[in-house]
């Protein structure tokens, strides 16, 4: 395969948009252009990443503070990072991950309401500001995507949460989506193709911009 500069990229979004859908498709967009991909997901991505993961989903652990599921949060992906993702981006790999910072600012932050100076500070600490070169945050109407999910799995313990819930994790989404230039808002209401259409021209866009910087 031909290599350029290794990009991380990440996919938001609330539940139902269609994340892991969208992660096959750029994996197809990078394998047309002899890119070699690393998919990945948080909280995971590593062996004990994936151990953190099961208490965090675990729908019947429903005394967890706020405060610990944060902290696990960051535990699980600092090992994440150093274990996967940096190695990966050092060979030239591409790695497209399911889910990063960004949804803890909107679960943690938004969802559970905890200070965003905090999960700042916390950024900052654990990850030393590492983060992605682009993250596209896939959008569609709270109610709509979680009946999408309900068909997809049983509620895992984020899932059972309530609609409020949820429109405050949408609402974090769409103001850090209005940040920077490394976010592009998708519309995920449509069908696949639309997504699709929507995702095809700013991942080889991304590629263009790699290679001219060889």
């Amino acid at each position: 395969m031909t290599q350029v500069e290794g990009r991380f990229i990440t996919i938001e979004g609330v539940e139902g948009v269609g994340k892991s859908t969208s992660v096959a498709m750029i994996e197809s967009i990078l394998s047309r252009h002899g890119i070699s991909c690393l998919s990945t997901r948080e909280p995971g991505g590593t062996a004990l990443s994936e151990k953190i993961r099961a208490l965090l989903l675990d729908r019947d652990d429903t005394s967890m503070d706020p405060m610990v599921e944060l902290l696990l949060m960051f535990a699980a992906r600092v090992q994440h990072v150093e274990e996967s993702i940096k190695p990966a981006l050092a060979r030239g790999t591409w790695v497209v991950c399911d889910r990063y910072t960004d949804s803890t600012y909107a679960y943690q932050g938004g969802g559970r309401q905890i200070d965003m100076q905090v999960i700042e500070r916390l950024e900052q600490i654990t990850l030393d500001n590492f983060r992605p070169d682009l993250t596209l945050v896939l959008d569609m109407p709270v109610a709509a995507g979680r009946k999408r999910a309900d068909q997809r799995s049983a509620r895992d313990r984020f899932e059972s949460e309530d609609l409020a819930f949820f429109e405050r994790v949408r609402d974090v989404f769409l103001e850090r989506a209005s940040l920077g230039d490394r976010y592009r808002l998708i519309d995920a209401g449509g069908d696949v193709e639309s997504v699709r259409a929507q995702i095809k021209p700013v991942i080889e866009n991304e590629i263009r911009a790699s290679r001219l910087q060889k």
